[in-house]
């Protein structure tokens, strides 16, 4: 069977929650199976483009109060933003294999300052005895505690990228990666502040590595199927072999693609190819968003022409502009706050009157609130300074 580029829009618009908005942070955030957390202001972005009642309220509150999201790394080495009860899935099918290396690779280079396995793993046992003791804590304060963290040691002596690296930097983000923390209560300041405070983690469920990853890929073919084995390979970072046996696992249906051969979940056929196209939409998405970010092949939402202009040289994507389930433009905020944005499409007088209502609800909802991108683009340079 095959599935069009307007079929799969289509279906981006609803699954994604862009046409039809969803009511809580939580249904926001499974519609792309997880927010992207590198840049905090991306998850409450993200989260406010696809809320009937966007706001930084009730971000916080899943965030902070029930915990009902959870910022951890994930696949390829990316922090996101995940539903709770996804943690263990993405744990034990991407992060733990990626802790162990993480580890091997952190001793190798502390072993320089004279830390060893046993001298790391006495400071962990302090780190968690400290944060049973006294709750949350952030780097700071739990180095006030714990002298150790403070510790730097000169790596890569000689060479033209020698620094001093202190033992806390690595020593608490690797124990997040081995499940044995998280990333916990609100931070001080403002939604904005990338500044979090460390927590024990809850117990996890344990999770083969092959079921985990079934898991994980029904919960990516749900939200962004159909798409190849280079699609998930790429969203993963796992090897071709792991994607081909979770789509084993799930029973995945091939499908042609104008790129060749995608796959949906059983049952989803019907779905794309009998469901109506949403009513006319437009939306302004942040900079890393899951969904200019979730396929490797980017041609049926996103015109080639327009990559230079919103992207940056290491593939992290700015503020876009969508119309029907295409990149059309972009946009930025200038200093004093105001939403500014360009088309880069001649997508007609509708699709410009739609995009200008939503810069306006988003400029309503930030309150004042002014968001510059972690990763800057050609593009949103140039808006926001008015070029």
């Amino acid at each position: 069977m095959r599935i069009t580029a307007r079929q799969r829009q289509a279906r981006l618009a609803r699954r994604h929650r862009l046409a039809v908005k969803a009511a809580t942070p939580e249904e926001a955030a499974a519609s792309v199976v997880a927010l992207h957390g590198t840049d905090p202001a991306t998850v409450f972005l993200s989260a406010g483009a696809r809320l009937a009642a966007p706001g930084p309220e009730p971000v916080e509150r899943a965030l902070y109060a029930d915990r009902t999201l959870v910022r951890m790394t994930g696949m390829r080495r990316t922090v996101f933003v995940v539903p709770a009860e996804l943690v263990p899935v993405v744990h034990h099918s991407s992060m733990a294999a990626i802790a162990r290396r993480e580890r091997a690779s952190v001793l190798k280079v502390f072993a320089e300052g004279g830390w060893d396995e046993a001298r790391f793993k006495e400071v962990e046992e302090s780190v968690l005895r400290l944060l049973a003791e006294h709750g949350d804590a952030t780097a700071a304060e739990l180095g006030a505690l714990e002298p150790r963290l403070r510790e730097k040691v000169r790596v890569s002596a000689g060479k033209p990228y020698e620094a001093e690296v202190s033992v806390g930097s690595r020593l608490l983000a690797l124990m997040a990666m081995d499940g044995l923390l998280v990333r916990g209560s609100r931070p001080s300041g403002t939604w904005l502040n990338g500044q979090h405070r460390w927590g024990l983690s809850p117990e996890m469920a344990e999770l083969a590595v092959h079921e985990a990853q079934a898991r994980l890929v029904h919960r990516w073919l749900a939200a962004f199927g159909p798409g190849t084995e280079a699609d998930l390979k790429w969203w993963t970072g796992w090897t071709l072999k792991q994607v081909r046996a979770a789509l084993a696992a799930v029973g995945a249906v091939p499908v042609e693609l104008d790129e060749g051969t995608g796959y949906v979940l059983p049952g989803d056929l019907d779905d794309l190819a009998e469901a109506a196209a949403p009513e006319p939409w437009a939306a302004l998405l942040p900079a890393l968003d899951p969904t200019p970010m979730g396929w490797q092949a980017r041609e049926w939402y996103l015109p080639p022409e327009h990559r230079a202009e919103l992207f940056d040289r290491s593939g992290n994507v700015g503020p876009t502009v969508w119309w029907n389930g295409r990149v059309v433009g972009g946009w930025a905020q200038r200093p004093d706050g105001e939403i500014v944005w360009r088309l880069l499409d001649d997508v007609g007088a509708d699709a410009r009157s739609a995009v200008e209502a939503e810069a306006a609800a988003l400029a309503s909802w930030l309150g004042g609130v002014t968001v510059t991108p972690r990763f800057r683009t050609p593009l949103e340079r140039a808006l926001s300074a008015g070029l």
